[in-house]
């Protein structure tokens, strides 16, 4: 520290002490606005950018509860058309059988109605095979002049092994 207050020159001291006056008044005229002036361009852009970005984030929070939403409502419509469906197909199905069961009634009634026409011919028709055959036999009793119950029988049996039924 001596050699420093020894080597002391008080012109050297209020020239240097100048200049660096001048320096610093330069430096605040031409330098210091600009830098201020750029810091704060830089710090209002990224104070727009947070800005911008939360006005974003609150845009995507708005569309994901409207795409939620959405989603629920088209879910809740999708089960109400299942459920619409459903009730369709069971309609349909109860109906199908209901029909089916009137065709059934009905191809059953005629089925019987044939059945019983059918019963009522062969009766008919055995009716008048038995009516033919008890006129045959006593044709041929009456023909044959028999004196014995015994001869009856055996006749009446002899035409009943050479009658066939139809």
């Amino acid at each position: 520290m001596e050699t420093l207050l020894n080597d002391f020159s008080p012109g050297l001291f209020v020239v240097t002490t100048i200049l660096l006056v001048a320096l610093i008044a330069l430096m605040v005229k031409f330098a210091w606005k600009p830098i201020l002036n750029s810091l704060e361009e830089r710090e209002s852009g990224i104070e727009n950018a947070l800005a911008a970005a939360e006005n974003a984030r609150k845009e995507m929070q708005n569309l994901q509860a409207d795409n939620e939403k959405l989603i629920k409502e088209a879910r809740a419509e999708r089960d109400a058309m299942m459920k619409e469906a459903r009730v369709i197909r069971d309609k349909m199905i109860a109906e199908a059988k209901e029909d089916a069961k009137e065709v059934t009634a009905g191809l059953i009634e005629k089925a019987q109605a044939s059945i019983q026409h059918e019963k009522q011919a062969a009766l008919a028709e055995i009716k008048k095979n038995v009516a033919e055959l008890s006129i045959g036999i006593a044709e041929s009793v009456l023909k044959k002049e028999l004196s014995s119950k015994k001869d009856q029988l055996e006749l009446v049996e002899e035409l009943l092994k050479d009658v066939t039924l139809n």
